[in-house]
């Protein structure tokens, strides 16, 4: 749990990101390096951020490559961040950029750094494909060859499955299912029905649609260039504008066939994007002209067992902000909530409002309540926008803040569940610009 000290407030100035887009269309031939990169460099010239006033960098990232194992570090150099300022890389699956943000937090409550830049970065167009075990044990071997007999000796005890390329598996290691058989699994034991899925799926399409239509996610969105220049990305690729309830009822289900209710049409997809915020002593900041958007007054991270409760970490994280803080439901006035999975979400919103998931999960008398849908993710969600693994987590919190401003409302919750049954959650206050 993150606790407040009286003497220091952090404060969110601003966030940015690149367009979100499906893997393998716009950003296939990017690193994970260039798209951090790119987001940095975005928030530096968006925030007129002086490189003098950063003393850290948290970044987050799931499928690293090894040639920027500290990615963190890449990133800050290339942005053009002065060499003394020192970096580091996260990792904690689908809220690997709220870790980044709230570690910061930390050190800044605990006097340790003024001002810190944090984000994540994903590509899954590129993801690290490797030799078999035995394979790369002969390879490393010939590091002590001294001549052609041994080489001669190379494929001996290899077979052909041997030298076949390992992909790597997007299941959950402690329990071998993947995220979408986990969340089938969830569904059915919820009873979350598969028109309910398709249903909330086609409305976070539908409200990204408008946000983008309207403009609201332009103030979010560095441009990046591509093609060496003859093309621009400005929006994300994978909302479905033309969706609707017909089409998505025919697709097949995606992971426990013939029976499951979890389709590609209501899940988030596969994504390549990257998100950089700037996170501030509020003292300092306003000392150094810097405009904050939000204070984050509260987070905690959860864990469960990955085997039946692998997304529902939300449940668990929501009740303890919003303890900390002696509020209700009632008293949040922008929801902004990671969708991994349609089922996914409806579950957490279910767990959220019975009254026998409190009393034998939560310890609680009643419910811990119902959230309106008019104030959650109005401005799309995972589903639509994407979900560039460590990415996310930045994105919900630069949205929150730009719709409490937006909603002229006070307090954000923001909230998302992550791969080993962990979950995340986080309220800010709007910034009094009387405080200045």
């Amino acid at each position: 749990m993150g606790k407040q000290q009286a003497a220091i407030e952090t404060v969110f100035i601003d966030g940015v990101r690149t367009p979100f887009s499906r893997s393998q269309t716009d950003f296939k031939t990017f690193s994970a390096y260039d798209l951090g990169r790119l987001a940095v460099s975005g928030l530096i010239s968006q925030t007129k951020l002086s490189g003098d006033h950063i003393d850290h960098v948290y970044y987050g990232n799931v499928i690293q490559d090894i040639n920027t194992s500290n990615i963190a570090r890449e990133i800050t150099l290339a942005a053009g961040l002065p060499d003394s300022v020192p970096a580091t890389t996260l990792s904690m699956a689908c809220i690997s950029s709220n870790i980044a943000a709230t570690t910061a937090a930390n050190s800044i409550h605990a006097g340790q750094i003024r001002a810190a830049v944090v984000g994540g970065t994903e590509v899954m167009s590129d993801i690290p494909i490797r030799f078999r075990k035995r394979f790369r044990q002969k390879l490393l071997e010939t590091q002590k060859y001294r001549n052609a007999s041994d080489w001669l000796s190379f494929m001996k005890g290899l077979k052909p499955s041997d030298i076949l390329p390992e992909i790597p598996s997007i299941s959950e290691f402690s329990t071998g299912e993947t995220m979408g058989e986990s969340c089938d699994k969830m569904a059915a034991k919820y009873d979350v029905d598969r028109e309910k899925q398709d249903a909330y799926a086609l409305r976070s399409h539908q409200l990204a649609f408008k946000a983008g239509e309207e403009g609201y996610l332009d103030q979010e969105i560095v441009p990046v260039s591509t093609k060496n220049g003859a093309s621009i990305i400005k929006s994300d690729n994978g909302v479905r504008s033309d969706s609707n309830m017909e089409k998505l009822g025919k697709l097949n289900p995606a992971f426990i066939k013939p029976h499951g209710t979890v389709t590609a049409g209501n899940s988030s997809f596969l994504t390549d994007g990257a998100s950089a915020g700037l996170i501030m002593d509020k003292t300092f900041a306003l000392e150094n002209g810097y405009k904050p958007k939000a204070v984050i007054r509260e987070f905690t991270y959860v864990a469960q067992r990955p085997g039946d409760e692998l997304l529902i970490g939300p449940a668990f994280a929501v009740p303890n902000v919003l303890d900390a803080m002696n509020l209700s439901i009632d008293d949040i006035d922008v929801f902004e909530f990671h969708e991994a999975f349609a089922g996914q979400m409806l579950t957490v919103l279910n767990a959220l409002e019975s009254d026998s998931f409190a009393k034998e999960r939560l310890n609680r008398n009643e419910a811990v309540g119902k959230i309106p849908l008019d104030k959650l993710n109005k401005w799309g969600g995972s589903l639509s926008l994407g979900h560039p693994f460590a990415a996310t987590g930045l994105r919900l919190l630069t949205t929150a803040a730009n719709r409490l401003i937006h909603e002229d409302g006070r307090y954000a919750l923001i909230a998302a569940c992550a791969a080993g049954g962990q979950g995340h959650a986080m309220i800010i206050e709007r910034f009094d610009e009387t405080e200045k």
